[in-house]
């Protein structure tokens, strides 16, 4: 059981209406991404001020319908976003000043949803602060590099096989995941629904290993999956919405794996894919994040709550 050593305090949590991302910044500055009110705040590092560096809106500079967030090591940040019913990349300086964005031609794919929360695609965006990853399954490939400009510079990663070969949509959707960068080298790739699992690559794209996510805290959900999903239109076209098996997903400072699942525990694995730890959230109860990161300094912050805990 991890408690939680701080976060944002109740009266600044409350100014917000679904805090989906808590990041901090190596100069201290924190970031709290709230989907649902379309904004990006910002929180000095005394925690007293928070400011709102991101609003509303579908011009350059402003975001609409966001759907996902991450910030780099420089203090830069990205917001992907659907304005004009296109899915749109923008980066912002450390202080919300807009600097660059693009558009991504894509049909509609599949969904992956935690209640409101939509997983997949540039929901599951990875910011470096040079280069962006995005699951895309839709390519052939499991998730694309992207320069800031908007240039698609590699496609990484087969796609896995799935019972749904003769359904595209759920095909794509059994191969959604979480792009992430290790510090100590190369990539993971988290598998969100279907049976799950994961992948690393090195630094050139290629496979190292593959493991499958496995324990007794899952053994239920995952015998539990559905055969058929519900499906709803999105853009006058029916596509499946999937819900997820994991549903966050972070690596520490020495190049360890967290694992967020559907029910509230969360696997840690270490750099050659064994299980090392299981763990749950204590703060005010039990709780099951939505959102994972870690500081410069190795400490953890989590969604919902914005809270904080020793990672080590």
């Amino acid at each position: 059981m991890l408690r939680s050593v701080g976060g944002l305090p109740p009266h600044i949590v409350g100014m917000f209406e679904e805090p989906v991302s808590f990041q901090q910044a190596p100069s201290g500055l924190y970031y709290v991404f709230d989907r649902r009110a379309q904004a990006v705040w910002t929180i000095d590092p005394g925690r007293t001020l928070a400011r709102k560096a991101v609003d509303i809106g579908g011009e350059p500079g402003r975001i609409l319908l966001p759907s996902g967030f991450d910030a780099a090591p420089d203090g830069t940040f990205v917001v992907a976003d659907v304005p004009r019913i296109q899915e749109r990349v923008q980066t912002f300086d450390a202080l919300g000043t807009w600097k660059s964005g693009f558009f991504l031609q894509a049909r509609p794919v599949a969904r992956v949803t935690i209640g409101s929360l939509v997983l997949g695609g540039i929901s599951s965006i990875e910011y470096t602060g040079h280069s962006l990853l995005v699951s895309q399954p839709e390519t052939g490939a499991l998730f694309t590099e992207y320069s800031v400009s908007g240039t698609a510079l590699r496609s990484i990663g087969r796609l896995r096989a799935t019972d749904y070969a003769k359904e595209p949509d759920l095909h794509v959707a059994m191969n959604a995941g979480f792009p992430l960068v290790d510090p100590t080298g190369g990539y993971y790739f988290v598998f969100i629904t279907g049976h799950p699992m994961f992948r690393k690559y090195d630094a050139a794209g290629t496979l190292v290993f593959e493991r499958h996510i496995e324990g007794r805290e899952i053994d239920e959900l995952v015998a539990n999956q559905p055969t058929q999903w519900p499906r709803r239109t999105v853009q006058d076209r029916e596509v499946p919405f999937v819900s997820p098996v994991v549903r966050a997903a972070a690596v520490d400072l020495r190049g360890q794996l967290w694992l967020s699942l559907a029910v509230p525990f969360t696997y840690i694995y270490d750099r050659d894919g064994d299980k090392v730890r299981t763990v749950q959230f204590s703060a005010a109860g039990i709780v099951n994040p939505t959102s994972l990161s870690f500081t410069s300094k190795g400490r953890l912050l989590i969604t919902p709550g914005c809270y904080e805990f020793d990672a080590s």
